[in-house]
């Protein structure tokens, strides 16, 4: 198999430009019935595709277009060899303008710091001033990354005439790592909102709790907060206690809080 020429941080030379893209167009044609196929599938010249296959030739931005568009790739086809571009991590958190960054701490959040299973929480309803919103994540794992999953009440939307189905309240986030705790970024789909939860371990006997604040992504409201105390206690897979927790979802009045939570909430005073 000749040896293809690699583009390198240096300036490459055109040739090398069209051998890798011609390297690369094997690589993608390869499981085409036949390059004759493919040629009226692309809408391209048998003897201009051939040029391109040989590295003699680059396509017009036009066709180099509709290549990337039928293989399902980027413009890189005519830098780097197509199985490296392929075994990219598509996070946007791991782009290289921002990894060293915002994404620093995605992956390697330990179970120790902040373990998989089902947490309650409680917090002050944004909407409304006398009353607090508890509720249940699910926090899971995958590719060495942290994720969180619940739902709305439903009376938090149909408040505002928004439909209650479980695909319209649920929410997903990203759990992050921080110097002394996590911070999780959460939306609704589509991210038609977004919040911003920071929480760090209780200490003592209490090390299955962790609190902290949520902030959330909406304009200044002097009837209505964008900022509360936040509790979250750990529950594991205890079915009886997940499911003892789920009936206790919803909006609560201060009274009806967990005790500990009522006192991590600080309720008479206004969180600053």
């Amino acid at each position: 198999m000749t040896n293809v020429p690699r583009a390198s941080d240096n300036q490459p030379s055109p040739a090398q430009l069209r051998s890798v893209f011609g390297a690369n167009l094997r690589k993608l044609g390869s499981s085409s019935a036949s390059i004759s196929a493919l040629c009226r599938d692309l809408g391209i010249n048998r003897t201009q595709f051939n040029r391109y296959l040989a590295g003699e030739s680059f396509p017009r931005p036009d066709v180099l277009h509709r290549i990337c568009s039928f293989f399902g790739v980027d413009a890189r086809i005519l830098l780097e060899p197509v199985d490296e571009i392929r075994e990219e991590p598509r996070s946007l958190l791991s782009h290289p303008y921002i990894a060293d960054y915002v994404g620093a701490g995605v992956t390697g959040l330990s179970e120790d710091d902040f373990p998989s299973g089902f947490y309650r929480f409680s917090r002050a309803a944004f909407s409304e001033e006398s009353r607090f919103v508890v509720g249940m994540v699910y926090i899971s794992r995958k590719d060495g990354m942290t994720f969180l999953r619940g739902f709305e009440p439903k009376e938090a939307l149909a408040m505002y005439d928004l439909p209650t189905d479980a695909a319209s309240r649920e929410y997903r986030g990203l759990v992050l790592q921080q110097a002394e705790g996590i911070a999780a970024l959460v939306s609704r789909r589509d991210a038609v909102t977004t919040s911003f939860n920071y929480l760090s371990r209780a200490g003592g006997l209490a090390n299955n709790f962790w609190v902290g604040y949520t902030v959330r992504t909406t304009p200044e409201n002097p009837s209505g907060r964008r900022a509360a105390r936040l509790v979250y206690e750990y529950l594991g897979f205890d079915t009886h206690k997940v499911l003892s927790a789920a009936r206790g979802s919803g909006y609560r009045m201060a009274k009806d809080l967990v005790p500990f939570h009522r006192q991590q909430l600080r309720v008479d005073s206004t969180f600053r």
